[in-house]
């Protein structure tokens, strides 16, 4: 955790949200509402994901899984940098894990809570360089709407700012050898751009 000073007055009043305790609790997982804050005001580069799992739920720390190894490894980042919050902010769709429907899927995060809190938290960001948009929800948030593949295809048409790349889930893995120029081409782009910002 950051010291006070450094961390924005609105991440506090995000992880005290308790907006959706009731949709929460109507989930097949019944849980309750647990914001995954991780962001202060220095970080030059942005994580814009979709909505913490169930394992970041139940650790408070976003990305502490398989999706986020895979994501760092995109990234090129080692795991201390990135979970520097001086360093690297991770401001998600929606900052609680949504749940699961009966049959066991993924629900997707509330719409009410970018709505709440999104535009304010990236506010609180006023030195970030690189913006990457993990997955469609995000993308379709900054860019508009449209297909994943495409808005990854076109990577350069956002090049040097905003970078949108697939969620790194497993489930995509298929994707991934479906579109080996994603690899072959963003990843080292990408790696390079972000020692550009973090190493400054």
């Amino acid at each position: 955790m950051p010291p006070a000073s450094a961390e924005p007055t609105v991440a506090a009043r995000i992880r005290a949200c308790r907006l959706c305790a009731p949709r929460f609790a109507a989930t097949a997982t019944a849980h309750a509402p647990r914001p995954v804050v991780w962001f202060a005001s220095a970080a030059r580069l942005l994580v814009a994901s979709q909505a913490p799992g169930a394992r970041a739920h139940a650790s408070g720390i976003p990305f502490s899984d398989a999706s986020g190894v895979r994501l760092r490894d995109w990234m090129g980042v080692t795991e201390a940098e990135f979970y520097d919050r001086s360093r690297v902010a991770i401001v998600p769709m929606g900052f609680c894990f949504p749940g699961y429907d009966a049959k066991g899927a993924d629900l997707p995060p509330p719409r009410i809570c970018a709505a709440t809190w999104r535009t304010e938290a990236l506010g609180a960001l006023p030195g970030v360089r690189l913006t990457l948009l993990v997955g469609g929800m995000a993308q379709a948030w900054h860019l508009g709407p449209g297909p994943v593949t495409a808005r990854v295809r076109a990577w350069r048409d956002t090049w040097p700012a905003v970078v949108p790349l697939p969620h790194p889930s497993w489930r995509n893995t298929a994707w991934l050898r479906a579109n080996p120029w994603f690899e072959a081409e963003v990843l080292p782009a990408l790696r390079a751009r972000i020692r550009e910002v973090l190493d400054g």
